[in-house]
């Protein structure tokens, strides 16, 4: 790239930063050069109010800021990546490839319990997560996968002058799958684990994914009758939705949530908050009413505002100030304020939402169960 820099100092430092010393991931993350995997990406700039490109070698000190930071690295937005973009491009849409955060790439690898002669199937994205797994295990043992083909031949070409010759394919993550495996780690979120994860798992293999649109991380190990039992971690994470197009679906947007009278008005049983940022409360509300877009934001005088909006035509809009019951607006087919009042009485009544913590079963046509005491709810094919 005719650029040199000292960045064995700055993946050290991460390393140290994200996993403890005696982990088998510290080494790896150590001799990785995390910067020449994101050469450019996507930076949003609150005060614009918009994406700007970043290129890491017109800026050789932020580059390394950047790449060894223990933050996420958007690459992609909407259709347009970063490689092919220029100094005026300010995309619009929703991210649809990043470079995750290190910590959390290292987390799901670790509650895939991986040792050192496991194969894995994983998600290439910017092709970091699958250098941590080759330097690890081997090119042998690790196989990453992306829908987008840019981004399969991107990696490769930046893994392999890396010294690093995984097998990478173009794939639909919730397809078929090139091989069988000891363990399949997605770094996207997934509506509920494909039939086809089973088909591909090894008997006594353990896949590590993330339910779409959640915070919840599920871990299961494959039965020999062909299903797969687990749990959902306590731990809160979320990625961005798999995709098998260039582009998400176009989402209804929020537009007239924000201006619209509603067909019903009235009093809310709870004060306004931003659901996006609650893990316990996305959570619980995408499990039983998916497929939601958020909108928040809080004015000068401290009023909130929360708007939600389905695709079938729901939407709702609550304004209040921080602790008082807001007023609150909605339409269309469902009452969605009304669907998370009743989560959060609950929440109150019960003390805790039971999604975290939840036993997971998954049956071999790809249908997840999650249960806890008295609760379930079913994900993913019907």
């Amino acid at each position: 790239m005719g650029v040199v820099l000292d960045w064995e100092p700055r993946a050290a430092a991460l390393a140290d930063e994200v996993v403890h010393p005696s982990s088998p991931w510290h080494g790896a993350v150590a001799a990785t050069p995390r910067h020449l995997l994101v050469p450019r990406w996507w930076r949003y700039l609150a005060d614009e109010g918009g994406m700007a490109l970043r290129v890491g070698a017109d800026d050789p000190a932020r580059w390394l800021n950047a790449a060894y930071s223990n933050r996420t690295l958007v690459t992609r937005v909407g259709s347009a990546h970063a490689d092919a973009a220029g100094p005026d491009d300010h995309p619009e849409g929703l991210p649809t490839s990043s470079s995750t955060l290190p910590a959390l790439v290292l987390s799901m690898f670790e509650h895939a319990l991986i040792t050192d002669t496991t194969e894995v199937l994983c998600v290439t994205g910017s092709g970091y997560g699958t250098a941590l797994l080759a330097r690890r295990l081997g090119d042998q043992q690790v196989t990453s996968v992306d829908v987008d083909p840019y981004l399969v031949r991107a990696a490769s070409g930046r893994l392999d002058a890396l010294g690093l010759h995984p097998t990478l394919a173009v794939c639909d993550l919730t397809g078929p799958l090139p091989g069988r495996y000891d363990r399949i780690v997605s770094t996207v979120g997934l509506p509920g684990v494909p039939a086809s994860w089973l088909a591909a798992l090894r008997d006594g293999g353990r896949l590590v994914t993330n339910l779409a649109g959640t915070g919840l991380v599920v871990t299961a190990d494959k039965a020999p009758d062909g299903s797969a039992r687990g749990r959902v971690t306590w731990e809160r994470a979320g990625f961005m939705a798999t995709r098998s197009g260039d582009d998400y679906p176009p989402s209804p947007g929020t537009r007239r949530a924000w201006t619209d009278e509603g067909e019903e008005v009235g009093p809310g049983r709870y004060p306004v908050v931003h659901v996006a940022e609650t893990w316990e409360l996305l959570s619980a509300f995408a499990l039983t009413t998916p497929g939601v877009q958020h909108g928040y934001r809080q004015d000068a005088d401290g009023v909130r505002t929360a708007v939600m909006v389905h695709a079938d035509g729901s939407w709702a809009r609550a304004t209040g100030r921080h602790g008082e019951p807001p007023t609150v607006h909605q339409a269309g087919p469902r009452r969605l304020w009304d669907v998370l009042d009743g989560i959060r009485h609950d929440w109150l009544s019960e003390g805790a939402l039971p999604g975290y913590g939840a036993a997971v079963t998954i049956t071999p046509d790809g249908r997840t169960v999650l249960s806890r005491g008295g609760w379930r709810v079913s994900v993913g094919r019907a």
